[in-house]
């Protein structure tokens, strides 16, 4: 089946959320749906997951502190309600993308480690929402505020082709900040709708945010165990 903006959509069914196929250099990201993690492991940026979906480390990494070294695995789990954990990374997020526009235009190595940073956090995020959040929303909401979550999964879609371009785009490249800074309008309009709207539906469905946000939370800290204790963002000289 055809969209309307021609991609081809494969088939789901009512219960289940929209799919969509992907190039094959994009099937490596967690924004994707139908996501294909089974193929071989190869050669991608620091962001790639492999078929354990493990984060996996594959350009010299951006050398860190050690409080940036932290990964969620050290980390005692902590109970949190699942829109305020899912906002907390919003801000983490935006974060990125406001110290990516303070890089100074010739500060490759900033901008490569913040684009990095910024594309892992997005990964473990989009992760999390499209095995987790998602789902359950689709069970809690109204019918009539179902398609919400389907634009959400769509949304994602959008993202990780953007994502898919810094397999081969490198810091200092034509389209490199351009390709950042669209891709960071795109997500922060995908925030406003989920804090605006689709966040505050879900509250009101009577959904336990509570039991939510601990299996949010654990599967977080799953991830990013795996992503590399090297991977900082680089920030500390921004500010």
């Amino acid at each position: 089946m055809q969209t309307r903006s021609g991609r081809a959509r494969c088939a789901s069914t009512p219960s289940s959320p929209p799919c969509f196929r992907v190039p094959y250099n994009a099937r490596r990201f967690a924004f994707a749906p139908t996501l294909d993690m089974r193929d071989k492991k190869r050669p991608g940026p620091h962001f790639a997951l492999n078929g354990d979906d493990h984060i996996i480390r594959t350009e010299n990494a951006m050398p860190t502190t050690s409080a940036q070294a932290t990964t969620a695995a050290s980390r005692p789990a902590q109970t949190q309600d699942a829109i305020e954990l899912l906002k907390d990374d919003h801000r983490a997020i935006e974060k990125l993308f406001e110290a990516f526009q303070k890089a100074k235009d010739d500060d490759l190595d900033a901008k490569s480690a913040l684009v990095r940073r910024a594309c892992e956090e997005l990964t473990v995020h989009a992760m999390i929402e499209e095995q987790l959040l998602y789902p359950a929303a689709q069970k809690a909401l109204h019918q009539r505020d179902r398609p919400d979550v389907e634009e959400a999964y769509v949304e994602h879609y959008l993202v990780k082709v953007l994502i898919d371009k810094f397999m081969t785009l490198k810091a200092g490249e034509a389209g490199f900040d351009a390709t950042f800074k669209v891709m960071s309008e795109m997500v922060r309009h995908h925030i406003e709708e989920e804090e605006t709207d689709f966040f505050p539906k879900l509250r009101e469905s009577g959904t336990d945010l509570d039991a939510l946000g601990k299996k949010l939370m654990q599967r977080k800290e799953e991830l990013e165990s795996k992503i590399p204790k090297d991977a900082g963002d680089n920030t500390e000289r921004l500010h």
